[in-house]
């Protein structure tokens, strides 16, 4: 199938977080996707990203949502609910019932849809996180079911336990995680994709153990510590950015991976 235009709404991991392109923003699995699509729907392909890095589940169903409905796409992704999961007064369950309603709309409005079972994120952080992720998990998957949506499951995907998947961040994906979750949605979309990015490298041996310590020292201190520090103050690391493309227009310049 050749969709004509594809809107993607949501957070970090949709902007495209830490895959940058050469002058500094990004790129992610997103435009990845979008590039492909585009080579089978010809020039007058639309794409447009309305993700923005740190908003919340319903700062994107409010800020987006509208937006992405009045494009009349052929096809959406959404994915939210990572920042949330940050939080420990966050209600998954209504988080899920939420979810339902968007994709209510957006399958009611005559568009494909394409939700996302997230990787396991206790492999770099607590497991609290974990449970709280597994009820969104569990949630897309139901709802996708019942409204045939496309479920991309990255959690199923034991490659997303690999270190090279992930930022030093330890929250957001790598490029080389960029490029699997597109080779993921392109496989199930029937696309087909690059299989190079499908590629793990091996494993890396075991840190010892002193090592390891440090390095979550210093993760702590370069990336945790600040995560708390905004969270406290009531920003955002999204607070003063707008979406890379926040119409539809046709895909240029070099996104190649």
């Amino acid at each position: 199938m050749a969709w004509q235009s594809f809107v993607a709404m949501g957070d970090s991991f949709t902007e495209g977080l830490n895959d940058a392109y050469p002058d500094g923003t990004f790129r992610g699995w997103a435009d990845l996707v979008a590039a492909r699509l585009a080579v089978d729907s010809g020039p007058d392909f639309g794409y447009a990203n309305l993700a923005v890095r740190g908003k919340l589940f319903g700062q994107v169903v409010d800020e987006q949502l509208e937006p992405a409905l009045a494009m009349k796409p052929g096809l959406v992704s959404f994915a939210a609910g990572g920042n949330d999961s940050l939080r420990p007064r966050v209600d998954p369950y209504a988080l899920v019932a939420r979810m339902e309603q968007v994709v209510a709309q957006v399958r009611g409005a005559g568009a494909d849809m394409i939700l996302f079972r997230f990787a396991d994120v206790t492999v770099n952080l607590p497991a609290m996180l974990g449970r709280r992720a597994a009820v969104l998990n569990d949630g897309a998957k139901m709802i996708g079911d019942k409204y045939g949506a496309y479920v991309i499951d990255l959690f199923a995907d034991d490659a997303f336990r690999h270190p090279h998947m992930w930022a030093p961040d330890r929250l957001h994906l790598s490029p080389a995680g960029h490029r699997r979750v597109a080779g993921h949605v392109l496989n199930a979309l029937g696309v087909g994709c690059d299989d190079q990015w499908m590629l793990v490298p091996p494993r890396p041996e075991p840190t010892p153990w002193l090592l390891a310590r440090g390095a979550d020292l210093r993760w702590a201190r370069e990336h945790l510590a600040p995560w708390v520090g905004r969270h406290l103050r009531g920003h955002s690391s999204g607070d003063h950015v707008t979406a890379k493309r926040p119409r539809l227009a046709p895909m240029t310049g070099d996104i190649a991976a």
